[in-house]
């Protein structure tokens, strides 16, 4: 009688493709390339995080057509705008921006990361690829950490050098 009767299948999971991101990482599989429309899914991850915007002029994004808008917008022409890769799939970006006027000799170098990636040396070895004369937020200790494991020096402090999500902010 009970044989007759199908065995219940156990449900079956389903695994998130990111999860394989997160075998042992090797420093070798971080690598740069430019960011494309195709990228957008992968962008969503860290653009839509509260954590990853803190110290970024933009504010989490919450529709994938205002993200493609800024990748279309920003992205696309920017002359050194990246994604880092692990693994070849995007999980942050890093760009190196020119500043204009009477300081056009230097620039500045920003970054974004999916937090699960946070603290393993990833946006290290991406700035080691990028690397570039960057300004960082005084605030912004983790990314101080970051450019000093890069081998960058601090040279000062230039007080109340831009305005971020309305606040004075020093660089």
């Amino acid at each position: 009688m009970a044989e007759d009767q199908p065995q219940s299948a156990k449900p079956e999971t389903t695994q998130d493709p990111a999860d394989e991101l997160l075998l042992p990482i090797s420093l070798s599989d971080v690598t740069l390339r430019p960011l494309t429309l195709d990228d957008v899914d992968d962008m969503m991850v860290w653009a839509s995080d509260g954590k990853v915007a803190r110290f970024c002029r933009w504010e989490p994004y919450q529709s994938l057509d205002a993200l493609a808008d800024y990748i279309r917008n920003v992205v696309l022409p920017h002359p050194c705008f990246r994604a880092i890769c692990l693994r070849c799939r995007p999980i942050g970006e890093i760009s190196v921006t020119e500043n204009t006027g009477g300081d056009r000799c230097r620039g500045q170098l920003g970054y974004v990361l999916v937090s699960r990636y946070w603290g393993k040396g990833i946006v290290t070895k991406a700035v080691e690829l990028a690397v570039a004369l960057a300004l960082v937020d005084v605030d912004n200790v983790a990314s101080q950490r970051v450019l000093a494991k890069a081998g960058f020096t601090r040279e000062g402090v230039l007080r109340k050098n831009c305005v971020l999500k309305g606040r004075t902010r020093d660089m």
